[in-house]
């Protein structure tokens, strides 16, 4: 009887997947298969605040991707814990989507709230995360449709935040021309900062931590254009250390090209070249907000605190 078992993230914008096993190496997991697919579950919801049936069927349809994928490692539809993020609880019409994925996929899927969600993003992140960055940081994952910011010391809890704060919604928002505006990047800045600002707030008369960790597409994208990678190799994103100065050696490279451009560099593709835009925008104004001069980087996040929570 194999250990194994599966997670399933199903973000705002892409689907990803991890069949592991327990183990006792760095991580508590050994890696069998990790797959990711861009479907843009949350197209159009900041307008209509409804998932859009073309979405849902894209969706659905790499779930049944995964799936397969599941079976071939001698696994039922029932090992996989599947959650589902901002998009999914947000949506008016979540519950018609939640049944047209069990009708076709036999899989059970968890919407997890704001805090849920940032609880497993560290959860997963602290395992990877070597302990002197663990010891006082603040973890931040940006998704396409909400960022959680977690305050936390030596991986426990210290405090989590959810903000509506998204590469998908800022992208819809604000990005109308190709290369970006100044105008258009100064318009996802302001907005970002005024979630930043609530999220300040809510911490009190307390200071930001010693150092800023980012994990999430955006973070690790950004991570492997820096280290010039053809193929994404996980363990070379883990405990990076970006400085400011090679963050806006990035910011200017990327902003400065066509959608074409970025679509063609390793890594980007279709589903990511106009939402790096907004992912730079919200990692700038997080490290300005709190005078962070440098960025380490995970690829450890949400999907592994799934696995993680899956064994209970």
């Amino acid at each position: 009887m194999t250990a194994a078992r599966a997670a399933i993230d199903i973000g705002s914008n892409s689907l990803r997947l991890l069949v592991a096993e327990p183990a006792d190496g760095p991580t508590p997991w050994k890696t069998l298969a990790k797959e990711l697919r861009i479907t843009r579950l949350a197209q159009d919801l900041r307008q209509t605040g409804r998932l859009h049936p073309v979405a849902i069927g894209r969706t659905v349809a790499a779930l049944d991707e995964f799936l397969h994928i599941i079976w071939r490692h001698g696994l039922s539809a029932s090992s996989a814990h599947a959650v589902a993020t901002a998009a999914v609880r947000e949506a008016n019409n979540r519950d018609e989507f939640l049944s047209q994925v069990t009708r076709a996929t036999g899989l059970t899927v968890h919407v997890i709230d704001g805090r849920q969600e940032a609880l497993m993003s560290l959860a997963g992140a602290g395992k990877a995360l070597d302990y002197h960055h663990a010891r006082d940081m603040l973890l931040f994952d940006i998704g396409g449709g909400s960022t959680e910011f977690v305050r936390a010391e030596n991986n426990r809890l210290a405090d989590a935040t959810s903000r509506k704060l998204g590469v998908v919604r800022l992208t819809e928002a604000h990005l109308a021309s190709d290369p970006p505006s100044p105008y258009d990047y100064s318009a996802m800045l302001d907005e970002t900062s005024r979630h930043l600002e609530a999220v300040q707030a809510q911490w009190a008369k307390h200071e930001a931590p010693a150092t800023l960790v980012g994990t999430a597409g955006t973070v690790t994208t950004l991570a492997a254009l820096h280290l010039g990678m053809e193929h994404y190799d996980a363990e070379r994103i883990d405990n990076l250390v970006i400085s400011i100065d090679e963050f806006f050696t990035l910011k200017q490279r990327l902003l400065s090209m066509s959608h074409e451009e970025r679509v063609a560099l390793p890594l980007i593709g279709v589903g990511r070249a106009d939402l790096i835009v907004a992912g730079i925008a919200i990692v700038e104004a997080v490290m300005r907000q709190w005078h962070y001069n440098e960025l380490v980087t995970v690829d450890a996040g949400l999907l592994e605190g799934a696995w993680l929570a899956g064994a209970t």
